[in-house]
């Protein structure tokens, strides 16, 4: 009994490992977002785009020089891709999340709405008809409505 509560120990730890790894990463990856799509880091990634542009008469537009910006782009862009994946997979989770609390918290509600990230391509556009057909006949209620109140 002791082995199996050291293992189950064990794998509590590297869960928890695992865990403060992700909250890193996220933490990071929400700083970083928030400081990089701001007017500042635009400004600064602008001046050095003007600097490598200004330089160029300089070192004969080499392929050395080419190869600074191509490179720079390259590294900035690869490593961005990642922090902005993180940051829109936890975004897009917290709304369907709550999306989901409040189909459920909601009597009339369709609860079979929950989860529909899961569905086919089919079934989404299935459903996505159905709800423009109702926001047709919708618009068409408010319309008249609408025309009833200004000829009453």
């Amino acid at each position: 009994m002791a082995k199996k509560e050291k293992q189950t120990a064990k794998r509590n730890q590297r869960e928890v490992k695992r865990s403060g790894l992700n909250e890193a990463f996220h933490k990071f990856s929400q700083e970083s977002a928030r400081v990089l799509g701001s007017v500042w880091s635009f400004a600064i990634a602008l001046t050095v785009v003007a600097v490598w542009a200004i330089t160029g008469p300089i070192f004969n537009y080499s392929e050395e020089w080419q190869l600074v910006i191509n490179t720079g782009t390259t590294i900035v862009t690869f490593l961005m891709v990642f922090l902005i994946q993180n940051t829109q997979n936890r975004d897009a989770r917290a709304l369907h999340l709550k999306l989901d609390e409040l189909i459920r918290a909601i009597t009339e509600a369709r609860t079979g709405l929950v989860d529909l990230e899961d569905l086919p391509e089919e079934e989404l556009d299935r459903l996505a008809n159905e709800f423009k057909s109702l926001s047709k006949t919708e618009k068409q209620e408010v319309c008249e409505k609408a025309t009833a109140k200004s000829s009453a």
